[in-house]
């Protein structure tokens, strides 16, 4: 264990989490103050007790009488607060001033523009009386092809008050992905935006725009707004239509598990499933999240590189529970170069900067330096990674380049709780590599193949009591057997989340990848996060992808290659592979030494920026692209055809 920060007495004692730990222990006479480890130990042996306790410390406002936080703590089919009806839009404008900043947001089209609440709650009102004439009622649903703009959180926040369901794809998203989606859960408006500019390049999305009015015959509005200045859409309302009236902003008490919002796996195989997340349970897991582990109070402003279609955009929105105002960016982060974001950070006076690890990696690699050439970013304090394991060498950097006061949190969550099992606590010490805890009510584990919990041993990330925010189920899963099937199959009634994580002796854990894409070679198995992290230790390579394939001929184990992106004028030569080699046979094991080193030009990515390993893997195995991936729902789907050729080899 190597300790890179502790936070100051001080900062200890400004705490949320602090002030809340004290108050459970005055109105609930249990002991929680004494570490962190005894206030998340009661959080999950009385889960109950923990809820309604967060539920009466954040005064969650509603209608309707209930008499048990947990109903059922059945896994799946937990009963949270039944009878309570609420809503979560309320719960964002309530207590806010007018005048008060709620909202940053830059894009290579916008320059940076602030929104007051009173701004935001004009727009969301706006918006909202908009689609109530356009018929929008409770349980309808409304879908965004928007860029991380203000008009999308108002967007969101219009239907979250009116109780319709919202849904959201990034406008890089191509037509069949976005179809694939939508048309699953039948909306009745669309809005969408006729283009956007990414790396300096203009996007026409008008065309994108018409096959959706086409391929989803639920649709009976279509609203465009013109973000690129490309022109109307035909057939489409202008977005100055929709917001040209304006009623009093009015709140929807809906049930607990009132569909809030639909969400989207990957969709590397099949459709993508569609993860229905309820008004109370995310309500209740963003107060908790933001409040206690982000520690987001008044006058921080945060922000978090990400899209609207993935899910931490939706954590993003979820910040404005809290007296802070939030950072937007819609962009590619790279232009004209990879110091943008830190820019950006010094421009609005970030005070918590979250990104993808990968994003972090790559700084360190390029040489950026953030707090160089007179860049001011004394306001920043924390630094929050996600997306994908943040190796150790990234922590260096952090601490090497943002200085020894920051706080830099590595968590690990995903869409379908659409938070963090495992992730920041102000209040503890950070170790490279590690992450600082479990969060507050998920009771995580590490299982082996015996559904057995072990601390200090890699397993299995299970959940063994209910959250909140888990799925109201999937759209359209009516029987529950898809739903079932995604978390509950492997262990019957706990939840077993695909990832592999270890569980140190002090409650921090170290998370080492998918549990689906592990390489397993003579009983040795090894998440490829660890062998990623021996590979990119070249300066030379830029990016890697490791699969295992069964079946090879040849190879008894299965064929091992590994893929490289290597930097610009470097060649794979007998020299860089025996480093390879090397390196990985030292820093993972003599049996994850890859059997083939293969030059790539690119690593394919989900448009969320994680690699598709298993995809790949049933490339390399046989199976067409299209079996495995949906082309327009990747980043680069050209990067998938040098496997396809491969494979034929």
């Amino acid at each position: 264990m190597e300790e890179l920060w502790a936070p100051s007495a001080e900062r200890v004692e400004a705490a949320t989490i602090t002030r809340f730990a004290r108050w459970v222990q005055d109105t609930r006479h249990v002991r929680v103050t004494e570490s962190y480890d005894q206030l998340w130990r009661w959080s999950v042996d009385d889960v109950e007790g923990f809820w309604g306790a967060i539920w009466e410390f954040f005064d969650v406002q509603a209608s309707g009488s209930w008499t048990q936080v947990l109903g059922s703590r059945a896994m799946p089919g937990a009963e949270w607060f039944a009878g309570a009806r609420l809503n979560y839009a309320e719960h964002v404008f309530r207590g806010k001033r007018d005048a008060d900043l709620a909202i940053q947001h830059a894009s290579e089209l916008r320059g940076l523009e602030r929104v007051t609440w009173g701004e935001l709650s004009d727009l969301t009102a706006r918006v909202a009386a908009g689609l109530r004439a356009r018929g929008v009622q409770r349980g309808d649903r409304v879908v965004g092809y928007l860029p991380n703009i203000p008009e999308a959180v108002a967007a969101f926040l219009a239907c979250a008050s009116l109780g319709a369901t919202w849904s959201s794809c990034s406008p890089d998203f191509g037509a069949r992905s976005v179809v694939d989606r939508f048309a699953q859960i039948e909306p009745k408006v669309l809005i969408a935006v006729d283009g956007y500019r990414y790396g300096g390049k203009d996007f026409d999305r008008r065309d994108v725009v018409e096959t959706l009015q086409r391929e989803i015959p639920s649709l009976e509005h279509v609203v465009v707004l013109e973000h690129l200045g490309a022109g109307p859409v035909a057939g489409a309302t202008g977005w100055d239509a929709l917001v040209a009236s304006r009623e009093e902003l009015r709140f929807a008490a809906v049930p607990f598990d009132h569909p809030l919002w639909v969400l989207y796996s990957s969709g590397t195989t099949g459709l993508p499933k569609p993860i229905v997340h309820g008004q109370g349970g995310v309500l209740l897991e963003q107060l908790k999240v933001m409040h206690l582990h982000l520690d987001a109070q008044a006058g921080d402003r945060v922000f978090w590189f990400t899209t609207t279609g993935w899910m931490m955009w939706n954590f993003l929105v979820g910040v404005l529970l809290t007296p802070a105002s939030i950072v937007l960016y819609d962009g590619n982060p790279a232009t004209p170069t990879l110091d943008r974001l830190w820019d950006l950070a010094a421009e609005t006076e970030t005070t918590i900067f979250g990104t993808g690890a990968a994003f972090l990696a790559t700084c360190a690699k390029e040489g950026v330096r953030p707090a160089a050439g007179g860049r001011d970013l004394g306001a920043l304090h924390a630094v929050g990674s996600t997306g994908s394991p943040l190796a150790p060498e990234g922590f260096d950097w952090v601490y090497a380049q943002l200085g020894a006061d920051t706080w830099l949190f590595s968590t690990s969550g995903g869409t379908d709780v659409v938070s963090a099992f495992v992730g920041g606590v102000p209040t503890l010490p950070v170790c490279r590599g590690e992450l600082q805890a479990r969060a507050l009510g998920a009771k995580v584990e590490a299982w082996d193949v015996d559904g057995q919990s072990r601390v200090g041993e890699v397993g299995e990330l299970v959940l063994t009591e209910p959250l909140p925010s888990m799925p109201v189920g999937f759209w359209g899963d009516d029987d529950g057997s898809r739903y079932r099937e995604a978390y509950f199959e492997h262990y019957p009634g706990v939840w077993r989340h695909g990832d592999w994580i270890e569980i140190t002796d002090r409650g921090s854990a170290i998370i080492s990848g998918r549990s689906d894409s592990t390489i397993n070679r003579g009983g040795v198995r090894m998440g490829t996060a660890e062998i990623y992290r021996a590979v990119l230790a070249d300066d030379a390579i830029v990016d890697a992808l490791v699969v295992d394939v069964p079946g090879r001929e040849g190879f008894a184990e299965g064929w091992m290659p590994l893929f490289v992106v290597l930097r610009d004028g470097v060649a794979l030569d007998d020299d860089l592979v025996g480093a390879i080699r090397r390196r990985v046979r030292e820093d993972c094991s003599p049996r994850h030494v890859p059997n083939t080193v293969v030059q790539i030009a690119e690593v394919p990515r989900t448009l969320s920026g994680k690699a598709l390993e298993v995809p790949v893997k049933r490339i390399l195995m046989g199976h067409p692209i299209d079996a495995v991936a949906a082309r327009d729902s990747l980043r680069n789907p050209a990067a998938l055809e040098a496997f396809t050729a491969l494979a034929a080899s």
